[in-house]
C-alpha cells in the first residue's frame, strides 16, 4: 500500500520469482478494499512516518487480516508506535526477497516479526522509487516527494526522524543532482519527474484474484 505506481510496481516485481509462495492480490492506494487480503504490506515510501492513522486503520478493517510495516525508519520511537497500534510485522527495506517473503509467510502463520534494527545499507534489489534511473537514491528520493509535497524543512526533519542538518544534507545533494538552484525549481522538477503522488491504482497484479 503506498500512493506511488512506480513504489508499488517495484515492489510487487519484487515478488514475481515467489508466485508459488506469494500472490499480490491486489494493489490499491486510494479506492475501498473489496478483496480479503491476508497480508497488507504498507510501505512507507514518502509517507509521514510519525504518523500513524493510515496504519492504525488497515489494522481495524475486517477484510486486513495482518498488516505489515515496510520501512527503513527503526527509531525506537516509531517501533514501538507500531506495536502498540497491533501491528504484525515491522520490516527492513534492506530485506532482499527471499527473507522478505519467509517474512510474510510467517507473519501469515500467526508470528509477529519484527527485523532487527539494520545499518543505513543499500534497498534491496528489486525495488523502485521515483528518480533512481537519475541516480537519486531511495533516500534522496523521500526527503524530494516530501520536498514536492510543500513540506519545509522542519516538516521534514518532524516526519522522518532525520536531524535539520541531516535534512539539509540530503537536499543539498538533491539539488546538485537534478541542477536546482531553489526550492521552487526543485518542486516543479519533482512534479516532472513523478514525486508528487499519483492517486492511481494497479488492479490485480498478474494473475491476483
Amino acid at each position: 500500500m503506498d500512493d506511488y505506481d512506480v513504489v508499488l510496481v517495484g515492489l510487487a516485481h519484487l515478488f514475481d520469482s515467489y508466485r508459488d509462495r506469494v500472490v499480490v492480490a491486489e494493489i490499491d492506494a486510494n479506492a475501498a478494499l473489496h478483496d480479503d487480503v491476508d497480508v497488507v504490506l504498507y510501505d512507507s515510501f514518502a509517507q509521514p512516518e510519525s504518523d500513524a492513522t493510515e496504519v492504525a486503520a488497515l489494522v481495524r478493517n475486517p477484510r486486513v487480516r495482518r498488516v505489515v510495516v515496510y520501512t527503513w525508519n527503526f527509531q525506537s520511537e516509531l517501533v514501538e508506535t507500531a506495536r502498540s497500534l497491533g501491528v504484525h510485522g515491522y520490516l527492513s527495506k534492506t530485506l532482499p526477497a527471499r527473507d522478505l517473503v519467509a517474512a510474510i509467510e510467517a507473519v501469515h502463520a500467526g508470528e509477529r516479526v519484527f527485523s532487527t534494527p539494520p545499518r543505513r545499507a543499500t534497498s534491496a534489489l528489486g525495488l523502485d522509487w521515483p528518480g533512481r534511473t537519475e541516480g537519486i537514491t531511495d533516500r534522496e528520493s523521500e526527503i524530494l516527494a516530501l520536498i514536492t509535497q510543500g513540506k519545509n524543512n522542519a516538516d521534514i526533519a518532524r516526519l522522518t526522524y532525520l536531524s535539520p542538518n541531516t535534512v539539509k544534507s540530503y537536499i543539498r545533494s538533491i539539488y546538485r543532482k537534478i541542477d536546482a538552484q531553489s526550492r521552487t525549481q526543485a518542486v516543479l522538477w519533482g512534479v516532472a519527474h513523478g514525486f508528487a503522488p499519483d492517486h492511481r491504482r494497479i488492479d490485480h497484479w498478474l494473475g491476483g484474484p
